[in-house]
């Protein structure tokens, strides 16, 4: 069963989109509630905003299923990224919003969690271990960039309205502070509304794969949905906005591709 696509490129960039997945296997759509079957927490439309990655060379890996299948930005082992804050876990059981995603979640037993690890979570994860591998075969750093979104607000996980852009690097863990600095340069530049490891410091694949001292440099993007789309159903592309978000991403990634080669 596939169940992600990967698109090689030559630039040494990986962006990885773990989570624009929307399809769901018939059992599992049958266990969802009504407005779970929605995907509520989808990041919509990213594929879309993304697809400059060619022009710049870069490798990109998404997945097919859901994030309610399985959440591929969270540890096999199922570690909360947040401790002492809201979260949601690997095998999600609640919505951003709080809400229950099953009917009844005692179906998420041992058994199935084990189940859609081995089906889904480890299928892409080798493929993202064995890109960044061949990458770095090619070139002496390589940049992975991990491009989320989410609603705006979300009171169940944070307080007030996020910022546009929420760059992660694990504080300071994932990537050289020049990598991080040369990006947050350009936001200066472009006078965007950013900040940089407060809320969202990057999840496990940036806390994972992100690896400075071996000249791999994670950077994680989550991104305010209302910059680009609507947040309400049916979440539709703002083609007003869109292609200025899709001009900034650009550019701030070949900031941190040209800042590769000063380290």
């Amino acid at each position: 069963m596939k169940s992600y696509h990967l698109t090689q490129g030559t630039a040494p960039i990986l962006i990885s989109l773990p989570h624009i997945g929307t399809r769901l296997t018939d059992e599992i759509r049958e266990q969802l509630t009504d407005d779970a079957k929605y995907l509520p927490d989808t990041d919509w439309h990213l594929g879309e905003i993304y697809d400059f990655f060619s022009e710049i060379g870069a490798s990109i890996i998404t997945p097919i299923y859901s994030r309610y299948v399985i959440d591929l930005n969270r540890s096999n082992q199922n570690e909360n990224l947040y401790p002492g804050k809201n979260s949601t876990g690997l095998c999600p059981a609640t919505t951003f919003m709080g809400a229950p995603l099953y009917k009844d979640a005692s179906i998420l037993t041992e058994g199935e969690i084990q189940s859609r690890i081995y089906d889904f979570w480890t299928p892409y994860h080798q493929a993202l271990q064995d890109e960044l591998n061949r990458l770095k075969s090619i070139h002496r750093h390589v940049l992975l960039w991990e491009g989320h979104s989410i609603a705006s607000e979300l009171p169940f996980l944070f307080e007030g309205q996020l910022p546009a852009f929420n760059f992660g690097t694990a504080d300071g863990k994932s990537c050289d502070g020049r990598v991080l600095a040369s990006v947050l340069d350009m936001a200066k530049e472009l006078s965007l509304d950013y900040v940089a490891n407060q809320r969202f410091k990057g999840g496990f694949i940036t806390r994972n794969y992100g690896s400075p001292e071996n000249n791999i440099h994670a950077i994680q993007l989550e991104m305010s949905q209302r910059i680009y789309m609507s947040e309400q159903f049916p979440y539709a592309l703002n083609s007003t906005l869109a292609p200025s978000v899709k001009r900034t991403l650009k550019l701030l990634i070949e900031a941190a591709q040209q800042s590769l080669s000063i380290i």
